[in-house]
């Protein structure tokens, strides 16, 4: 292949990449590891140089582990789950023998989230409410809405937060109303730049309120993280559906905890497919509980309308909340951690301007 004058040599088009790329030798050694399988894998590429894939990468599924082991072996899979050194990982995952090098082979790992196919918004999935029912609706919430203007104004002090919590809860419900019949159809308008931690916080704080519960909700934030490109009241919703699924998740234990974690990730790429773009969304928002995790039968299922675990749940809350993440020009993924007994729901968000 011919080299073009000033074109980027082999090594910075690996770096470019947005999938994980390791180069293994004839005895399964990581040569080359770039930037993205640093970011997949959690360690750095010094540290990865040297190591056997196998002591990095964990492989459940024992047919797929002894076909990775032929070297020789062209393999593609799907929805695989790997155990790597920050958790267990859903990934698609490729083997390519370089076979002018008898015994070296490229080994792609890619996030089965980012290379989720979106043509499913082309089908969008009408679930409008029935006029009749959303004014019915709607009439009390206004009356609730006046009601608490009057005590925002004759309450105490101390009592006055609470009195503004409902005004504001009750708005958010009539904007409730209005995505339900929505979902699937005309985006939300991203009125960004967003407050990450404070659409975090006001999340927390509308649990805390709304739960009788002892769910602790621990932060772990970054404090250095730039605003995100997001509308701050889809946001909020998005995470109050989260971080109350997770503490219904561990409503069986003693001491129930809910970890809301964030961090920059610089390596994480999006294609996003219905906007013929790749977006590059390195704030990453992730909801971790303890609870027994989503039945392996729902798992590829769970943000599709209708389908719930919950004994009396309608199926409606994590299709909604992809819906909204979408609209943001984000995106949302699951994983569970058997070792670690975690379940963690992973949001990445563009950053501002």
């Amino acid at each position: 292949m011919n080299t073009i004058a000033g074109a980027p040599d082999a090594r910075a088009q690996l770096a470019a990449l947005i999938f994980a790329v390791l180069l293994l030798d004839e005895d399964d050694r990581i040569v080359e590891a770039n930037h993205a399988a640093e970011e997949m894998l959690g360690r750095s590429a010094r540290k990865l140089a040297e190591k056997r894939f196998w002591d990095v990468v964990g492989i459940a599924d024992h047919r797929l582990g002894d076909r990775l082991s032929l070297s020789d072996a062209q393999v593609i899979a799907r929805g695989v789950t790997i155990a790597t050194a920050i958790g267990d990982r859903r990934v698609n995952i490729s083997s390519s023998p370089m076979h002018g090098n008898p015994g070296w082979r490229v080994v792609t790992l890619s996030d089965a989230g980012q290379s989720e196919n979106d043509d499913d918004d082309d089908q969008r999935v009408e679930l409008r409410a029935p006029a009749v029912l959303a004014h019915e609706i709607k009439n009390p919430l206004s009356a609730i809405r006046g009601a608490s203007q009057l005590l925002t104004r004759r309450v105490a002090g101390k009592d006055k937060p609470l009195a503004r919590m409902i005004s504001a809860e009750v708005d958010r419900i009539a904007q409730l109303i209005d995505r339900m019949q929505q979902l699937g159809a005309k985006p939300i308008e991203i009125t960004g730049p967003c407050n990450l931690h404070e659409a975090i916080r006001n999340a927390m704080a509308t649990v805390r309120a709304g739960r009788e519960d002892a769910c602790e909700l621990v932060e772990e934030f970054d404090p250095s993280l730039p605003a995100v490109a997001a509308e701050q009241g889809a946001l909020e919703q998005v995470l109050i559906n989260l971080i109350a699924n997770a503490c219904d998740a561990g409503m069986a234990q003693e001491h129930a905890r809910v970890t809301v974690r964030t961090r920059f990730v610089s390596g994480l790429v999006f294609n996003t497919i219905r906007l013929g773009k790749a977006t590059r969304l390195p704030i990453e928002i992730t909801v971790t509980d303890r609870g027994p995790g989503i039945d392996p039968a729902l798992r590829d299922h769970v943000f599709e309308p209708f389908v719930s675990s919950k004994p009396h749940g309608q199926g409606l809350g994590l299709a909604l909340v992809r819906k909204l993440v979408r609209d943001m020009g984000g995106r949302i993924s699951h994983e569970r951690d058997e070792r670690a007994g975690e379940t963690h729901f992973r949001i990445n968000l563009p950053v501002a301007g």
